[in-house]
């Protein structure tokens, strides 16, 4: 495919709906983006589990839509005004970057009162509706069109992009639940649901001095525990493994300063609700698509003196938090080895698959390594233009 020198080839797989493969499709776009606007070559992305949410159908989502939000990347466009990262650093091309889920408009009544992740304009990478204005919203393509109101934060050279990628979603997730948290020094924390969050929970929440303890219903999930700084694993019931209890822990955890829920499934936000102590803190995070209610004992709430708090999305500050941990901290605790070898873009459907056997807590897609797509001629799209200078020139219906 020719492009002129103003624009460059990029490639997207193109989610089209529920038990519907993806749709594969190259195009052009301009190599300045708009004022304001970054395009980022995504180097490498990983399969998060709201991507899983939305292929399964378990929660409602825009189709078509470009899947995707976990992802780090270079710059090679910078549009006009320029782009700061969090820290004020001007954002120049060749810079290596992972950027925040949400972009916001910085100007409504929710921004005003530092909610800018809960902004009224939101708009979030890998969720919206994909359009011929806005093809490049996602991180399963080789760039991205990174907007204005978008927190930008710079990956330290030895960063590797397993580790940096998941910064963008799961782990400024957890650095967001963990300021909700307050203070973790000498605390007792409870962690339910050992996947990708939660192990990046255990880390920090150790580094910052709490006793940690783990439960999962999955042995694996419960030795990875131990080694990302939980004291203790316990499985779902309560019992610890015969050599998963790390310096003569209990089998139970008891009552918890404070608990941390990632994995959304009630019994588990009822065992974080049940553990607090006097004082106690519970913060729900996994809790993001629809499931049955949990009992809350209001006279157990009051006397006790307990917080429950929920966390969604996160501040601009929690995604830099999340890039220096990671940077100080990587080689502690293995964070690479939670990321599976990367998929090539045209394979997507195999890292979807991978995903959802939850072989690892992460599978990874490499957009820009080449594969042999076999793509049927028949499938072809018809060429459309964008006020995004995008224009389509290729293909549908690649499966897995």
């Amino acid at each position: 495919m020719s492009v002129s020198t103003e624009t460059i080839p990029v490639r997207l797989a193109r989610w089209e709906g529920v038990d519907k493969p993806f749709a594969l499709l190259e195009a052009a776009t301009a190599r300045t983006p708009g004022p304001g606007e970054l395009l980022v070559r995504i180097d490498l992305a990983t399969v998060c589990g709201s991507d899983l949410h939305t292929v399964t159908g378990h929660r409602p989502s825009p189709a078509p839509s470009l899947l995707g939000h976990e992802q780090v990347g270079t710059v090679v466009g910078v549009g006009a005004g320029g782009v700061r990262c969090v820290d004020g650093t001007p954002v120049a091309e060749g810079m290596r970057v992972v950027w925040s889920v949400t972009a916001s408009c910085g100007r409504c009544e929710r921004c005003g009162r530092g909610l800018p992740h809960k902004c009224l304009r939101l708009r979030k990478y890998g969720h919206e509706p994909w359009s011929q204005r806005a093809p490049l919203n996602g991180g399963f393509a080789t760039h991205c069109v990174v907007l204005p109101g978008t927190a930008v934060v710079a990956v330290p050279p030895g960063l590797p992009d397993a580790v940096a990628s998941p910064a963008s979603c799961a782990t400024a997730t957890v650095a967001a639940a963990l300021d909700a948290a307050g203070p973790l020094a000498g605390r007792r924390v409870l962690i339910t649901g050992a996947g990708m969050l939660g192990l990046t929970a255990a880390a920090m929440a150790a580094t910052a001095g709490a006793r940690v303890s783990a439960v999962d219903p999955d042995p694996e999930r419960r030795a990875q525990a131990l080694r990302f700084g939980a004291a203790e694993a316990l499985d779902a019931g309560g019992e610890a493994d015969g050599d998963g209890v790390a310096d003569g822990g209990a089998a139970r955890p008891g009552e918890v300063d404070v608990a941390l829920d990632f994995s959304g499934r009630p019994a588990a936000v009822q065992r974080c609700l049940d553990a607090l102590a006097v004082g106690g803190r519970a913060v729900l995070v996994g809790s993001v698509s629809p499931g049955p209610a949990v009992a809350l004992d209001p006279e157990r709430l009051v006397r006790g003196l307990h917080t429950v708090v929920g966390v969604h999305n996160y501040r601009p500050r929690d995604l830099d938090t999340a890039v220096r941990f990671l940077s100080e901290r990587h080689r502690v605790f293995p964070f690479a080895a939670l990321v599976a070898a990367a998929h090539p873009l045209e394979r997507i459907e195999d890292a979807i698959a991978a995903a959802r056997t939850g072989a690892a807590p992460r599978q990874a897609v490499a957009p820009q390594a080449s594969s042999a797509a076999q793509v049927s001629s028949a499938a072809r799209a018809a060429s459309v233009s964008s006020a995004a200078q995008v224009s389509q020139v290729a293909r549908t219906g690649v499966g897995g």
